[in-house]
């Protein structure tokens, strides 16, 4: 079964578009700071958060980008989240599921060949915001599609998939999780994708630390 383990001395790398660069919310709400930061509160170090990831990407963006940046195949952990501007922008899902694999492919390469170092978060939905919720059922539709293909995909490979759809469902009935724009995750909404990475990843601490890791101590202290 997929396994994600996130090891001590934590060098993250995160690809993806406005979910993951965190787009009207401040730095530090961003998810993946808030997840280094709760690691960090758990007792590992980490020593680097690389993010590739800009507002209005799709999946050859991405793919562009991170051939430009040029970067090594050194991460201990990677994340991937894209598609939702695929979608938006008109993109079939046929033209979405070769793209989203190469760029699975490319997350694996960059995290050493380990699946165990790889995770990929589901596509939110949109129309569960103020900006989408007249078009809500289409929207919705469309997202489910989407998500389909990327979740498939990526159990073929064996990776952790981690669904965080469903938390963005709620952004209507509880507004403090959609940010000021009225489109985009607030800091608590990622706030609780964090809780629910943390549910599923087991944490592996260094040989020289006190403290022993196991799905269940993830598992309490996402709660």
């Amino acid at each position: 079964m997929a396994q994600l383990i996130i090891e001590d001395n934590v060098k993250f790398l995160a690809l993806g578009d406005s979910y993951t660069i965190g787009e009207s919310v401040v730095a530090n709400d961003r998810w993946p700071i808030q997840l280094l930061d709760s690691l960090s509160v758990r007792g590992l170090d980490y020593v680097e958060c690389k993010i590739i990831a800009v507002t209005g990407w799709r999946t050859d963006n991405l793919r562009e980008a991170i051939k430009d940046a040029k970067i090594k195949s050194e991460y201990t952990l990677v994340s991937l989240l894209i598609g939702v501007n695929n979608y938006y922008q008109g993109k079939s899902v046929e033209s979405y599921r070769p793209e989203f694999e190469e760029l699975l492919q490319t997350a694996l390469k960059l995290a050493g060949g380990i699946k165990s170092r790889v995770f990929v978060l589901s596509i939110p939905d949109y129309g569960y915001t103020p900006f989408g919720k007249e078009k809500q059922q289409v929207i919705s539709k469309g997202i489910d599609a989407f998500n389909a293909v990327n979740e498939s995909i990526t159990k073929k490979y064996n990776i952790e998939y981690i669904n965080i759809t469903d938390i963005s469902r709620r952004g209507l009935k509880e507004p403090d999780l959609v940010a000021f724009d009225g489109l985009h995750p607030s800091g608590k909404m990622y706030s609780e994708w964090v809780q629910r990475i943390l549910r599923e990843a087991k944490l592996k601490f260094s040989a020289a630390s006190d403290l022993e890791a196991d799905e269940d101590s993830a598992d309490d202290d996402g709660k």
